[in-house]
């Protein structure tokens, strides 16, 4: 079987795939991404430490609301201790943290948040939710699929508290706004989702963990 086939045999597995996304991610992201791991690892260190920032504003956001406060405080710790240890191993390896130029895909679903309350807070919730499941969809697939065996215990190793941040963004939006009305608008947002990662990479040392490459829906 060839290196594509293979990919292409797993992404089509079920377990590679996340309940909250429209469309699995495609082999071509898993090749570009296994060329420049270095520039995977970088942007995996500024997502870790973005979505500890989301978990904040959240709860800076909706002060009243105390049981928030209780569940996203240990989410942005736990965020923060992943981008410790995504910081630890770029060091070790003598890469600095360098700024990159981010993908469109963050800020096309920050402009599918309604602005008005209580939709605001609805999709804000699913929108990190989202975005959690995308990052655990394809560090799974890079735990599978990377020749670099560190790189592989990295990835294995987060997989399972980044399955826990999206199933905590569940729970919050069910708890306050009920399963059906969760569930029709993350179907929504996760078409919108798919959108912002459609499209062919312009350049080799664009890839990113959230840049274009999925399958139809």
């Amino acid at each position: 079987m060839t290196t594509r086939s293979a990919m292409t045999a797993l992404l089509e597995n079920p377990t590679a795939r996340v309940k909250w996304l429209a469309a699995p991610s495609c082999a071509s992201w898993v090749e570009q991404a296994q060329a420049r791991p270095d520039l995977v690892l970088i942007d995996h260190a500024h997502c870790e430490r973005k979505a500890a920032g989301v978990a904040l504003q959240l709860m800076f956001r909706y002060p009243a609301d105390a049981g928030l406060g209780a569940l996203l405080s240990p989410l942005a710790r736990e965020e923060l201790e992943h981008f410790e240890r995504v910081l630890q191993l770029l060091q070790r390896r003598g890469m600095a943290l360098r700024p990159l130029a981010a993908p469109g895909y963050g800020a096309a679903l920050s402009a599918q948040v309604r602005k008005a309350e209580p939709e605001r807070m609805l999709d804000s919730f699913l929108v990190a939710g989202l975005i959690e499941a995308r990052s655990h969809e394809r560090m799974a697939l890079l735990a599978a699929h990377s020749p670099d065996a560190e790189l592989q215990d990295l990835y294995g190793e987060l997989l399972a508290s980044e399955a826990r941040h999206f199933g905590l963004y569940w729970v919050l939006c069910e708890e306050r706004f009920g399963r059906e009305a969760t569930v029709a608008r993350l179907q929504e947002l996760a078409v919108a989702e798919v959108q912002a990662l459609s499209g062919d990479l312009a350049a080799a040392d664009q890839v990113r963990m959230h840049s274009v490459g999925v399958g139809a829906i």
